[in-house]
């Protein structure tokens, strides 16, 4: 693949921080080497000396000594070796990407980020340019539409359903393009595709394997990236799952978003972006010139549990996390059942926290969702919300079942459904 196409030129004008190759130097040099070149702050006047952290089977994570001088430092951009060393064990043991088998420029790497939301604007910076054409699902993630609606670029939403971007959708929007377009520098067709393929937010649609082969398959033949964004792949409840387009991908084309947040801590910010080494590489300049780093700290934590654990531990974890969501589910099912059974219409989730509710007979939920409901002291989020294009109406909201009690959240359904018929009542009058 020709990486360079798909630089913007704020990417391909960044150049390696001086001072962060010197700390990266310094940091993988022996005991013996001395440093005169790093601006790095003495630990002996951090106030820290210990953290212990108990963990939920009882036992501790030590930080102290040495490790704890390290974990209060600066570190490398791109993430401690032995958390990267981590996170590629967990990508291929739950992707197996073909990249990890390729010895040349295509090599899959990764960098650690603050949370995938930082990893995806250094992402969308990377690659977008002003002007570009831009693909992505439709409805989408608030947090991305938000960094990207902004931009001088123009959003070209794609069609989804309860199985995820639809392909024949996808052909419609390139309708405008010939494949040949590619090879035209002057050309505006896209280059960049984004979309959430499992447990999407708002929608929980979980792309099936045959969609995302026809998916891939469109982008290969467009000469498509796409950004493959997964925060909630490892909250699918099905033990078989599609795979990821991670694992399809043998041309480098494929940069991949996950997180830590739905299964260890959303607070902690841990990320990280991968993808064939030419992208990360410009990334991680990205990254120098902005945060640095991770927070040192937060990466060693998370490496001692893993260390802990071991990667049986850790599916453990996943398996037990999922258990809690899929009967959070379970329950919002059911109220739905109970009490909306003919005032609205939903698909059930296979993963994820959200259950994307239409509700019948009402064009916009906005209002209702943003006014009346908390007059009725009930939170959604109104359909609009997600909208790639501004100030579209929508029948639809999104309720979550991540958070509240089971009886909050069969209370919180038949408040819904009060609304509903208030409303529908309100309009025959």
């Amino acid at each position: 693949m020709k990486f360079e196409r798909f630089l913007s030129a704020v990417s391909k004008a960044r150049k390696p921080s001086p001072i962060r190759m010197a700390t990266a130097l310094m940091l993988r040099s022996p005991p013996s080497t001395i440093s005169l070149g790093g601006g790095s702050p003495n630990p002996c006047t951090f106030p820290f000396r210990k953290l212990y952290v108990e963990i939920s089977n009882g036992t501790n994570i030590r930080i102290e000594g040495k490790e704890m001088d390290r974990a209060l430092q600066y570190s490398q951009s791109d993430g401690i070796p032995e958390l990267k060393d981590w996170l590629k064990r967990i990508q291929k043991h739950f992707h197996q990407p073909p990249l990890m088998n390729d010895s040349n420029e295509n090599e899959l790497d990764l960098c650690v980020t603050v949370g995938s939301q930082d990893g995806l604007t250094k992402v969308f910076e990377m690659l977008l340019s002003p002007g570009d054409n831009m693909l992505l699902d439709d409805p989408n993630y608030p947090g991305s539409l938000a960094f990207l609606q902004p931009l001088p670029i123009n959003l070209l939403p794609v069609d989804t359903d309860e199985f995820g971007m639809k392909s024949s959708s996808l052909r419609e929007a390139l309708s405008a393009w010939k494949p040949s377009d590619v090879l035209n520098p002057n050309s505006d067709i896209p280059k960049v595709l984004y979309t959430i393929p499992n447990c999407g937010n708002p929608t929980g649609a979980s792309a099936s394997t045959g969609r995302k082969l026809e998916i891939y398959k469109i982008a290969r033949e467009y000469d498509l990236i796409i950004v493959e964004d997964d925060p909630y792949y490892f909250l699918q409840f099905n033990e078989t799952v599609a795979p990821s387009y991670q694992q399809l991908d043998t041309d480098g084309r494929v940069i991949r978003s996950d997180s830590m947040s739905k299964v260890l801590s959303s607070g902690m910010r841990l990320g990280w972006i991968s993808g064939a080494k030419p992208f990360i590489d410009r990334l991680v300049l990205h990254q120098q010139a902005t945060l640095l780093h991770n927070s040192t700290l937060i990466q060693m934590l998370v490496w001692k549990l893993l260390e802990k654990w071991k990667l049986e531990g850790f599916q453990k974890h996943l398996k037990e996390t999922k258990t809690f969501y899929e009967s959070q589910k379970n329950v919002m099912i059911e109220s739905a059942n109970k009490w909306l059974t003919g005032l609205a219409e939903w698909n059930v989730p296979q993963g994820g926290m959200f259950l994307w509710i239409k509700l019948l007979g009402i064009d916009d939920t906005t209002e209702l969702i943003q006014k009346r409901a908390m007059e009725k002291e009930i939170i959604l989020i109104p359909g609009s919300a997600f909208s790639v294009k501004e100030n579209v109406k929508s029948s639809y909201c999104r309720a979550s079942f991540s958070l509240s009690s089971p009886e909050n959240i069969d209370e919180g359904i038949r408040r819904l459904a009060e609304l509903v018929r208030e409303e529908l009542d309100r309009k025959h009058k």
